[in-house]
């Protein structure tokens, strides 16, 4: 398995709303997406373009929101993990299986509408990284 793009960096929020204004005010996004809840995630997302990649700002959704945990140890938010594309799901997962690099549970549909699955950040120098299927032409986001 080869390093893929990186196709967005998630920045945890307690509010999309907030963190909307600081991209587009401070600096200076022109493309922001629509934001949507992911029930099965427990998040509402909003993307941000960039030249080259995207900022995926994440809210907890629902009091069993997995993105709880980290705004209580970081409560104005922050860098919540980064993703990167590989060309198949399954391929990845029992390449990084073999590896010893511990997948946290099995791949699911994630908010491009393509699947995904996290890498344990105590494998991976401390950073939550997120494995995602390159998404194909015309999907979501």
């Amino acid at each position: 398995m080869a390093l893929g793009r990186l196709n967005h960096v998630g920045v945890a929020t307690p509010s999309i709303e907030k963190s909307i204004a600081l991209y587009r005010d401070v600096l200076g996004a022109t493309k922001i997406h629509e934001p949507f809840d992911l029930p099965p995630q427990g998040v509402r997302v909003c993307f941000v373009d960039t030249p080259s990649s995207q900022i995926e700002l994440i809210e907890p959704l629902g009091e069993n929101s997995p993105i709880h945990g980290f705004l209580a140890k970081n409560p104005a938010g922050g860098q919540h993990h980064v993703c990167f594309e590989v060309p198949e799901i399954h391929a990845a997962k029992a390449d990084f299986e073999a590896k010893g690099i511990r997948v946290l549970g099995e791949p699911r549909i994630g908010a491009h509408g393509t699947p995904v699955f996290f890498l344990h950040p105590k494998d991976m120098g401390g950073v939550l990284t997120e494995i995602m299927e390159t998404p194909k032409q015309g999907a979501a986001h």
